[in-house]
């Protein structure tokens, strides 16, 4: 997600100009992400510029101009990290209202959480919203086809496989920390979490070619 997160915050600052005249910056999150409907920028934007940055960093994107149109792109997780996609309700939980940014964190009273997205404060910045309207957190995976690395990655593992098995693990909803390519104790942990998907096979956290067949199954399904 450090490629999501550098193209949006080069993007801080951008803001609607009042009056009739509209910023071509903002627009271009439109036209580049071929939404309709974004015709000046006075239209509510906050999903497309979402679009536009995960279009940019060669990410899933949902194609559509209203926030909650994200709820149904990418995997939905309990443990979200800066650079996952955080989804509000605006008005109530049932309406049709919401808002979408980019995640960066919670505060320490975990009252609310901080995203980078655009329309808010009629520009692109960095806001807080209450916690309590959190619709969802969704993490994205890149349009290019999932990497499952071959075995054996284990304890002490480390490089671009382990990379691709951490990535992959937390789309499966996962939580093993950074994407680091260091094969540590929240790594082996998520492969133990993952073998409990399967019966009879051994959950000793080692990344063979058995737990390989199943973290295949797992996204065929």
């Amino acid at each position: 997600m450090e490629q999501l997160l550098k193209i949006a915050f080069n993007e801080l600052g951008t803001e609607e100009i009042i009056g009739s005249e509209h910023n071509p910056e903002v627009l271009k999150y439109a036209k580049d992400t071929e939404i309709r409907g974004i015709t000046s920028d006075e239209i509510p934007w906050c999903s497309t510029f979402v679009n536009w940055v995960a279009w940019k960093a060669g990410l899933q994107f949902s194609g559509k101009p209203n926030a909650r149109s994200w709820l149904n792109i990418g995997t939905k997780v309990t443990s979200p990290e800066p650079g996952d996609i955080v989804v509000f309700w605006r008005e109530s939980p049932q309406s049709w209202k919401g808002h979408v940014g980019i995640f960066l964190g919670v505060s320490p009273d975990r009252k609310r959480v901080y995203c980078l997205g655009g329309n808010q404060g009629n520009r692109v910045s960095v806001s807080a919203y209450r916690l309590n309207t959190v619709l969802s957190y969704q993490r994205l995976a890149t349009v290019k086809k999932l990497v499952i690395p071959e075995p054996i990655l284990q304890l002490k593992s480390k490089g671009k496989n382990v990379v691709a098995l951490q990535d992959a693990l937390k789309l499966l909803n996962i939580n093993v920390g950074t994407s680091d390519g260091d094969f540590g104790k929240k790594t082996e942990a998520g492969i133990k979490e993952l073998q409990t998907r399967k019966p009879n096979l051994a959950i000793d956290g080692i990344y063979n070619a058995e737990t390989r067949d199943l973290l295949e199954s797992l996204f065929q399904a």
